[in-house]
């Protein structure tokens, strides 16, 4: 549609106003983007810090929390099933009478009280209560309690997805029915900041399944490649095995072992071959990519160096777990491009580089050790996406390599001398990222909650944003159904907690987030290029009905409260026109209005700053130029008389009428 300019007397007053009929963009402008709050965002936000924890889905933590998507949904107070609850379902698709026991015991070995295999049978078909579910026995736990790890893989979360129903968690966890449990974690410092700040409630972990992955992800937003992961002549790494459809494509499934049991009851599932690489042309490129924990090829690495000479402790063995050096684009890459400074911190690093550069033939005492429950530091190798990057080589790029993989105790240094840079990831070590298998909840809590802390009281709070996450699922189910993606994601909803001067207080944020949010505020706030996954990822969502992932900025107030109450009426006098009439803001010097075709889909041309026309504390105006017969959707915003330009207000429609058609 042309855009029209029009003059008209405003029917309030004698005012004559200048106003732009439709653009026809999308909301946002051409980029779907407010430039406002765009602004706002590059004046008061100076810092992002993501701090990166372990494997939760968000039933598991927040099912609780009141005004969240939460598991009231789906059982009442007494924790039976609603009608909103999906059962599990059997490996033939038959319902489950009950939920398979917990395979191996429901914690972690060595730690008290012990509940076996055979003593976790017969909970019902149901989410349940960790911390009570196993009373009947003698057992009850907490958020200190250590409890078994599950199965977080990239095809068996598929699986357990099964295409959005969310019922197939006990039939293909490793763990039976402990899959379905959640903790009651409303007494953690986490909690109590995310009912200070923004929880986020329709966040998603970026790709299916687990750690390393996700870890990938949240720096590139893609899969690893593995070049030539079949050549006879290289390590061969493990290729997974899966079925195919009729026409011989390959399924998001893994092929069953003959002997693998028939029902859920009887056992866990067991594959052919659940490999760290996908076939070749899974993605439809022929390439191979891992999706699966593969180790880095620099240390510290599960991998010890082939030997101790020269800068060979530097370096991985080359085992067919050793993923190649990376040379995807990622958001290091483009925050170095554009000179904006960044930093991935990590718990124990320094310590984790000794041990993993002494002899080979040495015990290592920090990487994957103590592997016990709780043990410290337990540090985890394949969390550290930037370390299997070739622009980050130990040798040859020993300087950048320095200046952006550092400690966690420059972290805090960092922040308490008001040095930390632009963009600041953390993650945490083992004993205190919250990892199932070998972590609790409250020491993570503790520790996350007290960096959070030495953050608040960094000379750089006031411009800065803490986002609290968590990598993936951690084998655990949640009610919500993921949107459908694309080949890679994203999977099972996580928790988020967006902290900040100027975050949203007591805030539940219904916007659909992944993982790779996080990279779309980075790239809105330092005006980066975008993650060619970020845009792949926006176009698959949209072409099977859903909407983009969101960048986070709906969690925060970066502008003033927009004008209230906004109507759209028909003008009744002339054909094309419609009265817009809003709550008067006082300290407003004018407004901009803006129109659209379809609800949020208001264009980013508006009319120029009008003045307010008061009439008995409202403020009205008419919009010209409009199609007879058509709807239009508007808001409106302030602009102050700062000239600070306020957040919208609600959104209004109207059908114009009319005999003719401009």
């Amino acid at each position: 549609m042309k855009i029209r300019l029009r003059q008209f007397s405003c029917l309030a007053g004698s005012l004559t106003l200048t106003m732009l009929a439709i653009a026809n963009e999308p909301h946002g402008g051409a980029n779907g983007v407010n430039p406002f709050v765009t602004e706002a965002l590059r004046h008061k936000v100076q810092n992002i810090v993501v701090i990166y924890a372990e494997n939760r889905a968000f039933d598991n933590l927040f099912g609780n929390f009141p005004g969240a998507h939460g598991l009231n949904e789906v059982v009442d107070s007494n924790g039976q099933p609603l009608p909103g609850y999906i059962p599990q379902k059997d490996r033939d698709g038959s319902g489950l009478s009950e939920l398979p026991r917990t395979w191996g015991g429901v914690t972690a070995a060595g730690v008290t009280p012990v509940v076996t295999q055979e003593q976790s049978a017969g909970l019902p078909n149901a989410p349940f209560a960790v911390e009570t579910a196993f009373a009947p026995v003698g057992a009850t736990y907490s958020t200190f309690t250590v409890t078994r790890d599950l199965y977080h893989r990239f095809f068996e979360n598929q699986m357990e997805i099964n295409g959005g129903a969310n019922d197939m968690f006990a039939a293909w966890a490793d763990a039976g029915g402990l899959t379905m449990g959640h903790f009651d974690y409303s007494g953690s410092a986490l909690y109590k900041l995310a009912q200070q700040y923004t929880l986020a409630d329709e966040f998603f972990e970026g790709a299916f399944g687990g750690s390393f992955l996700n870890h990938q992800y949240l720096i590139c937003a893609c899969a690893p490649e593995y070049p030539n992961a079949d050549s006879p002549t290289g390590p061969l790494p493990t290729i997974a095995t899966l079925d195919k459809d009729a026409s011989g494509h390959y399924l998001p499934r893994l092929t069953l072992k003959p002997t693998s049991p028939a029902s859920a009851l009887d056992g866990p599932p067991a594959f052919v071959l659940s490999g760290n690489i996908t076939p070749a042309n899974y993605f439809g490129n022929g390439k191979f990519y891992a999706v699966n924990t593969m180790q880095p090829p620099y240390q510290p690495s599960g991998n010890k160096p082939v030997d101790s000479s020269g800068s060979d402790p530097l370096y991985a063995s080359v085992l067919n777990n050793t993923l190649p050096a990376q040379t995807q684009k990622n958001i290091g890459d483009l925050l170095s491009q554009a000179h904006v400074s960044w930093k991935w911190y990590a718990g124990s690093w320094k310590a984790a580089l000794a041990d993993g550069t002494q002899d080979p033939s040495a015990p290592r005492t920090v990487i994957y050790t103590p592997s016990v429950a709780r043990g410290s530091p337990d540090f985890q190798a394949h969390h550290h996406p930037f370390n299997y990057y070739a622009n980050l080589d130990p040798v040859q790029h020993a300087a950048e390599r320095a200046r952006h993989l550092q400690d966690y105790n420059d972290l805090v240094a960092d922040a308490a001398a008001g040095t930390l840079p632009a963009v600041a990831f953390y993650k945490p070590q083992g004993n205190v990222n919250q990892h199932e298998g070998y972590a609790n909840l409250d020491d993570g809590d503790k520790h996350i909650a007290d960096l959070v802390a030495k953050l608040q009281a960094s000379p750089q709070w006031p411009n800065m944003v803490i986002v609290i996450t968590y990598d993936e699922f951690g084998g655990v189910w949640d009610h919500v159904a993921p949107p459908k993606g694309d080949l890679l994601g994203p999977g099972t909803r996580i928790p988020a907690i967006v902290i900040s001067p100027w975050a949203r207080r007591g805030f539940v944020d219904h916007t659909q987030y992944d993982t790779a949010s996080i990279l779309r505020l980075i790239t809105r706030r330092y005006d980066l290029p975008t993650l060619r996954g970020l845009a792949l990822r926006d176009t698959a969502l949209k072409q099977q009905g859903g909407k983009p992932m969101g960048d986070l900025t709906p969690a925060l107030a970066l502008q003033p409260a927009g004008p209230a109450h906004l109507t759209a009426s028909d003008e009744t006098l002339l054909p094309g026109r419609i009265r817009l009439v809003w709550d008067a803001l006082h300290d407003a010097r004018g407004y901009k209005v803006f129109v659209g075709t379809a609800p949020g889909d208001e264009s980013f041309t508006p009319v120029d700053t009008v003045l307010d026309v008061k009439v008995g504390g409202k403020a009205t105006t008419t919009v010209t130029g409009l199609k007879p017969g058509k709807t239009y959707y508007f808001t409106v915003a302030a602009v102050l008389r700062g000239g600070e330009i306020t957040a919208f207000s609600n959104e209004s429609s109207a059908t114009p009428h009319g005999l003719f058609h401009f």
